[in-house]
């Protein structure tokens, strides 16, 4: 299957406002402006729970990283496939796109490599999910304004929160800033820094960095449809079991085409090079005048 990255990865009903009702007195557990501002995160979070669980959309699109590389990337219930355009920021020559033509022949026809890949991407899901389900509850959260079309909150660690895994502890000492768009509830920017270094093991297992820093950045692409569009991390530390933890990643995706339900993983590979948004389409139309003429 296509990967779906999580908001540090992916982003999920409302909840009830944490009232009281005694003696019929209403009772306010929290501030009324909190308890709105996570009932907000939480519709969020249902929201982006729910697509993930329900779309099968797959995407053709362009992809640039922090080294200058630039790729074609094709998704597909299979798995996802790309190619060379540009290496270090140049046109990419022939032997890496050779190599990269190896590898996506040996992949399109090796259930093993698509089964790694597919593992990969279960496990990126799981850890976006949980991480998800732990927003409303791992920050303190403020309504800062709201828009007709989104609402803008900020967030700080939770003083009360218990983190049930190494990777919610780190989520759990950000602070930063939620964009929630209206009427879908969809996330569109998740932005966070850490506010305190994380030991893990007195510093000897692992040691994470005070300013360490994200930015993830999601555009409707197409009605109803969202995706990552940027991804951006800076987190710097001492990491001996748990290696991602460290790691610094500027990635902007683009160009984001519809893939046609059913595509193959070796029509996949003959849309890595046609051009546009066409590529999509021609690559897998049964009569080459149906869309290629468009």
């Amino acid at each position: 299957m296509g990967r779906r990255r999580p908001v540090v990865g992916a982003i999920g009903s409302v909840g009830a406002l944490a009232v009281l009702v005694c003696g019929g007195m209403l009772l306010l557990a929290v501030p009324l402006q909190a308890q709105d501002a996570k009932a907000i995160v939480q519709q969020a979070v249902n929201a982006e729970l729910e697509v993930s669980r329900t779309d099968r959309s797959r995407w053709r699109y362009r992809e640039t990283e922090m080294d200058g590389s630039e790729y074609a990337v094709v998704e597909t219930q299979d798995g996802e496939v790309k190619r060379h355009i540009k290496e270090n920021g140049q046109a990419a020559g022939a032997e890496t796109l050779r190599k990269d033509d190896d590898y996506n022949q040996r992949f399109a026809h090796d259930k093993a490599l698509q089964e790694k890949q597919r593992q990969a991407g279960l496990h990126d899901d799981r850890s976006a999910t949980e991480l998800l389900n732990e927003m409303p509850v791992a920050f303190v959260w403020k309504l800062e304004h709201e828009t007709g079309d989104e609402f803008a909150l900020s967030y700080q660690p939770n003083p009360d929160y218990s983190p049930p895994d190494m990777e919610s502890r780190v989520m759990g000492q950000m602070a930063g800033t939620l964009v929630v768009s209206k009427p879908d509830h969809r996330i569109k920017t998740f932005k966070g820094k850490l506010t305190n270094d994380i030991e893990i093991g007195w510093g000897l297992l692992a040691r994470i960095r005070q300013g360490g820093t994200f930015d993830v950045e999601r555009r409707q692409v197409a009605p109803g449809k969202w995706a990552i569009t940027e991804t951006h991390v800076h987190i710097s530390g001492h990491a001996l079991f748990f290696k991602t933890i460290g790691q610094q990643q500027d990635e902007v995706k683009m160009d984001f085409t519809p893939v046609p339900a059913g595509t193959t993983l070796e029509q996949a590979l003959g849309m890595l090079t046609l051009p546009g948004a066409k590529g999509a389409c021609c690559a897998v139309a049964t009569t080459k005048d149906a869309c290629c003429a468009r």
